[in-house]
């Protein structure tokens, strides 16, 4: 049997693709963010919040527990049967500083609804999340009075003669209205009072807008009184 000879040119291809770096699909083509592929850490892939999100167990063990509250939610959902969309939505509460969970949902005019509820609060133990096709968030107690409803005619007036009043949750639904092209507004109102515990100086209505789509354009001061 004769012994194989290699030629020059093969050699050098040889030794060349044996130091070449693999190429990789990852280096053929540009990688897109896929949204469906992002996990929160705990191996819950991050869904878009809707009437799966709801969740109805007790909470009772975390009452008395040694481990701090936002954690023991989140430990008991995952362990309590909770949807991947309702372990979501608890994180993103947590994260903000309020331990809570979704505990019930319905759609007004083609805008979801989900009821928050804060179980480790003395106070104010449910709020409202408005949610857009897209899956935005809109919390109806947060920045009530933002600076463009503060810089108001109606709104100075107002504090000039109820200088300590401010807004206390939960705000309430107060109805809705057709807008043009399809669109709708949601109104939620809001007690304004020295403290907690007072009595009402007054109360701000605010209009949540929504376009034909569904997908959160802004909110409007709508009535202040």
């Amino acid at each position: 049997m004769k012994p194989l000879l290699y030629t020059a040119p093969l050699l050098l291809a040889l030794s060349l693709g044996a130091c070449q770096k693999p190429h990789t699909a990852a280096e053929s083509s540009p990688v897109t963010k896929d949204v469906t592929a992002q996990t929160t850490g705990l191996g819950e892939t991050v869904t878009k919040i809707d009437a799966r999100a709801v969740w109805q167990g007790s909470l009772d063990a975390c009452r008395e527990a040694t481990t701090a509250a936002d954690a023991c939610l989140i430990n008991t959902l995952r362990t309590g049967g909770a949807s991947p969309s309702a372990i979501n939505a608890a994180r993103t509460l947590s994260a903000q500083g309020k331990p809570g969970y979704i505990s019930a949902w319905q759609s007004i005019e083609g805008i979801g609804v989900a009821t928050l509820e804060f179980p480790f609060r003395a106070n104010t133990n449910q709020g409202t999340w408005l949610v857009d096709a897209a899956g935005k968030t809109v919390d109806v107690d947060e920045q009530v009075l933002d600076e463009g409803v503060r810089n108001l005619p109606e709104y100075k007036a107002f504090i000039d003669k109820h200088p300590e009043a401010s807004p206390f949750a939960p705000a309430e639904a107060s109805g809705s209205d057709a807008l043009p092209d399809g669109g709708v507004r949601l109104r939620y109102t809001t007690p304004l009072r020295n403290c907690h515990a007072c009595a009402d100086e007054g109360q701000v209505t605010i209009g949540y807008d929504f376009d034909a789509k569904r997908s959160f354009k802004g909110k409007q001061l709508v009535e202040l009184r």
